[in-house]
């Protein structure tokens, strides 16, 4: 049996073809939605917007994995989204997305909106706890934010 190839891929909105964003769209409901019992707008508008690049993780041309990285006002990138399909969790993928995420973002701040049960992971990545929990659509989030590398 071979080993399956799983490719990174990187995408602003207008490079994105219709199928691919309609795959990244139906990861993300599939999660955020239906697993999580989260009714919400998954289309904020912001999938969109120019500085906004998607990053996936596709096996054999199927996400397995994606983040979205947003250009928020005052120079700071906001990551959210993070989401790995269920039959490929354990397998790393949130991970290796989130440095590439971090290497895209470069050197300007960026902040997050964790889902609380994962501020350890996203404080493997340099994030930091900036604000209270709070809870949105039933789920307990904290506000974590990463400094620029001086």
């Amino acid at each position: 049996m071979q080993p399956r190839t799983i490719d990174l891929r990187v995408a602003s909105f207008a490079d994105l073809d219709t199928r691919t964003f309609h795959d990244l769209l139906r990861l993300r409901i599939d999660v955020f939605v239906v697993e999580q019992e989260c009714p919400y707008p998954e289309l904020d508008g912001r999938d969109v917007e120019p500085g906004t690049r998607h990053l996936w993780l596709a096996e054999d041309g199927t996400p397995v994995a994606y983040l979205r990285i947003l250009a928020d006002p005052g120079g700071v990138e906001r990551i959210g989204r993070v989401v790995v399909a269920p039959a490929a969790r354990g397998g790393g993928h949130a991970g290796r997305l989130m440095t590439e995420a971090l290497a895209v973002v470069g050197h300007r701040p960026c902040v997050l909106e964790a889902q609380s049960h994962l501020v350890d992971f996203y404080a493997r990545y340099g994030f930091t706890v900036s604000g209270p929990e709070y809870v949105e659509d039933g789920i307990p989030h904290t506000p974590m934010r990463r400094e620029p590398a001086s």
